[in-house]
């Protein structure tokens, strides 16, 4: 299955490009499923009502489902749900519960709303009369990038906080609460802590699945290619692949009018800077209409731009590469692909066996491959869109006769 996360810069127009892509792959005969929360947006694009946030997809062309997903009636679900798994420790604690009128959604509800309606549709996608491909109208690409990342971080926070071999006494909580008459509180904080493994894991295979991929959208300008090359190293970081550029709103060419010339001569000079930004992703163009687009029909005049043919799935290898050069130089080098990074906002800590990459505003941590634990970092380079690693083997833990 393939699911295309359509994201970009703010006001770029994402969730109308979300909806082109969508109706694309349904005039190709494909069964598609647009998720949203941008009910509005998404209503006018289309040119057809689309309920109320939370409800059932509605059908808004033949083969075309759309879901509004409801981050205030997901946060309240997932609240209330919580407070009733919690409900012995907080009575230990003399709290009075909340009343489900009286929750109103926190900041990031939206994101994680759409991670779990995301987890959801490939859940029910396997089934009988199934979904072929899943658009998802993403947040702006800054948060996006960060969004996609949260699953692995939070396993890894939960990792460090609860280890599980440090469960080996589960077994034994049942007995203890029984004896003490209540459920004691790290038993529900342990069910808690695997209902949340169980969850990121999920929603971390829908993320690297060979058939997930970014589409990035932009209203090309001098800005825009600042923004999107430090968005390509955030991507690249965490290996997701980007199938498409999409330059929005682009005004005709040889234009009369001074001022109409001048804009249309800044965007051709962007898109250039654009293809060359993203030499292995197509920067494909979609004009102005000189409105937002509203109704299939006037969609219709975008997707063969905004959607393409669907890209084959990649492989799921790690982007991330160890080079033997043992031999001839006695080092080992991983070699981590970041396209579009600034030499200045790089950065590199080694902690243990995991090493720290920092490029711009974003930050992932690696476990070191077994081989690398064995060694230490003696340096570094930024070349040819890759950050090299060279790790010199350590006598003392390295097996003799290598």
């Amino acid at each position: 299955m393939r699911t295309v996360l359509v994201t970009g810069l703010g006001g770029a127009g994402r969730t109308t490009i979300a909806a082109a892509t969508a109706l694309a792959g349904a005039r190709r005969g494909e069964r598609v499923l647009l998720l949203t929360t941008q009910s509005g947006a998404a209503e006018r694009a289309l040119g057809t009502r689309l309920g109320r946030p939370g409800g059932a997809p509605v059908t808004a062309a033949p083969g075309l489902l759309v879901r509004c997903v409801d981050p205030a009636g997901h946060f309240r679900q997932e609240a209330l749900a919580f407070q009733e798994r919690a409900a012995a420790a907080l009575d230990l604690l003399g709290a009075a519960p909340l009343d489900e009128e009286e929750l109103t959604e926190l900041p990031g509800g939206e994101e994680f709303a759409l991670l779990h309606a995301l987890r959801a549709a490939h859940e029910a996608a396997g089934g009988a009369g199934g979904t072929d491909t899943i658009v998802v109208d993403m947040p702006p690409a800054a948060d996006t990038v960060a969004l996609l990342a949260l699953p692995e971080q939070a396993r890894r926070y939960l990792r460090r906080l609860l280890p599980p071999e440090r469960q080996a006494a589960r077994a034994l909580r049942p007995v203890l609460a029984q004896l003490a008459g209540v459920q004691l509180p790290t038993q529900k904080l342990y069910e808690a802590a695997e209902r949340w493994e169980h969850e990121l894991a999920a929603v971390q295979r829908v993320i690297d699945h060979p058939g997930t991929t970014v589409r990035l959208v932009a209203e090309p300008g001098p800005g825009a290619v600042a923004d999107l090359r430090a968005v390509r190293s955030g991507l690249a970081l965490f290996g997701h692949r980007t199938d498409a550029v999409v330059a929005n709103r682009l005004l005709p060419t040889g234009s009369a009018d001074p001022f109409l010339a001048a804009l249309s001569g800044q965007q051709q000079s962007a898109l250039k800077a654009l293809r060359e930004e993203f030499p292995g992703a197509p920067v494909v163009e979609v004009p102005h209409l000189g409105r937002d687009p509203e109704g299939a029909e006037e969609l219709d005049a975008l997707t063969g731009a905004a959607a393409g043919e669907p890209a084959e799935p990649g492989a799921a290898a790690d982007p991330w590469t160890v080079e033997d050069r043992l031999a001839p130089d006695g080092i080992l080098v991983w070699r981590v692909p970041l396209p579009g990074a600034d030499r200045d906002g790089l950065g590199l800590l080694r902690r243990g066996d995991e090493v720290i990459v920092t490029a711009g505003r974003f930050r992932r941590i690696r476990t070191l491959p077994s081989a690398l634990r064995r060694c230490s970092v003696s340096g570094a380079g930024l070349r040819d869109g890759a950050l090299h690693i060279r790790f010199t083997p350590d006598p003392d833990l390295w097996p003799r006769g290598h």
